[in-house]
């Protein structure tokens, strides 16, 4: 078959079929008859938030069109405009291969948290962490009282992922001129966040270094330490295909991509005290929301069984995060349009033109912390959270390696 198509007269057309595979769906809401979206039409039968079975088929039609050289110049411009988190400055894969590079030297890193084992039956559990450049913003906007909360909640929410429960925190503080006033507010921030976490901020280091950061900046880094029993590691080694993705829902961008914010912030014209497009904040309150702790809701989730692995959402996003807890050749289905996503990510991809994938590598895209439980366990949370914590069926475990996208 031949057409005309702009300075083309060819045209390819194939059909190709597509076939999603079956989902075992959990709705936490027994009120909710149908998921609505523009691209999903499947009805969602719920009983009193039990799992409902179904099988799904659908055949998409794909028209390939052969392209004139203009159209390819235009394609090329739009893709050199599309903004990624390699253009700002941070290479994910060059983090991933410095860690594969230490892991030959210090074999058995690679988790969310270090396990030392003591004499007896528990491990102590250690993780350390920044809030990268978000500081930038707290320089910007002033907002010095909550960046401390993020500090913790980077390393506690990753202990937590063995079972671990935080003993205590250590911080470190370094500036060029100490201003006492601004580090009070910091160090604050660092103390609501480990009553947040049930644990005791049992020290740190404030350095004081003429002429290394400029004027009113500082940096800052903490050191969190638990403890689980041997016998209760979460390690995700009994994970298996079918298991159920649950989400637990961040409060938005957290501690990581702010390297790609800050450059979607320079490009679309605005300023941190503009209102988020589509949201009822300004844009610096939106993204200066401290990171959410999850470690009191996990360590109670945790203590009624049925949890195999856990992911902490950072830096590496759906993409990177997921796999660290399964078994060699299993991977994980992800169901879009399962959960709320937060208006600020909307407006990160859009101000900046990022593709999905690359924001599904860099951001956390309002799910912070992925529970893998069995069906039974899934039906059990789901039901026991209503009208509590909010928490969603994000997905499930599948065979294959990797994160793919369904609807």
């Amino acid at each position: 078959m031949s057409t005309s198509y702009g300075a083309s007269k060819e045209i390819l057309q194939c059909i190709t079929t597509e076939v999603i595979p079956r989902r075992e769906l959990f709705v936490k809401d027994s009120n909710v008859s149908m998921l609505k979206s523009s691209r999903l039409s499947q009805k969602f039968l719920v009983s009193s938030g039990v799992c409902t079975k179904f099988h799904c088929r659908s055949r998409k039609t794909t028209i390939v069109l052969s392209m004139p050289s203009s159209s390819r110049d235009e394609k090329a411009e739009d893709e050199a405009d599309r903004l990624t988190y390699k253009d700002a400055g941070v290479d994910i894969d060059a983090g991933s291969d410095l860690v594969r590079r230490i892991a030959k030297m210090a074999p058995g890193i690679g988790g969310f948290g270090g396990l030392y084992p003591l004499a007896g039956d528990s491990y102590l559990v250690a993780g350390t962490d920044g809030v990268g450049t978000k500081l930038k913003l707290a320089f910007e906007t002033g907002i010095h009282e909550t960046i401390g909360i993020d500090l913790v909640a980077m390393s506690v929410n990753d202990i937590v992922t063995s079972g671990a429960k935080p003993l205590f925190f250590l911080d470190y503080f370094a500036t060029s001129h100490l201003d006492v006033d601004l580090a009070e507010k910091v160090i604050k921030g660092i103390v609501d966040g480990c009553q947040q976490s049930d644990c005791t901020l049992l020290g740190g280091e404030t350095a004081e270094m003429p002429d290394f950061y400029a004027h009113g900046e500082y940096d800052i880094s903490g050191f969190a330490v638990g403890i689980v029993k041997k016998d209760s590691v979460i390690d995700g080694k009994n994970i298996t295909v079918g298991d159920i993705l649950l989400g637990l829902p961040s409060s938005g961008v957290h501690s990581n991509g702010f390297s790609l914010v800050r450059r979607v912030l320079n490009r679309s014209g605005l300023s941190l005290k503009d209102q988020l497009p589509g949201g009822l904040v300004t844009l610096g309150e939106a993204l200066m929301v401290p990171t959410v702790i999850y470690v009191k809701q996990v360590l109670d989730l945790v203590s009624k069984g049925g949890i195999k692995g856990i992911a902490h959402i950072t830096g590496g996003g759906f993409t990177d995060n997921i796999p660290r807890v399964f078994p060699r050749g299993l991977g994980a289905a992800i169901y879009k349009d399962s959960w709320v996503v937060p208006p600020v990510f909307n407006w990160i991809q859009e101000a900046g033109r990022i593709d999905d994938a690359e924001m599904r590598r860099t951001f956390n895209m309002g799910i912070g912390m992925v529970l893998v439980v069995d069906k039974e366990a899934a039906t059990r949370i789901l039901e026991d959270g209503q009208g509590t914590n909010s928490m969603y069926c994000i997905g499930e475990v599948v065979s294959g390696e990797g994160v793919s996208y369904h609807y």
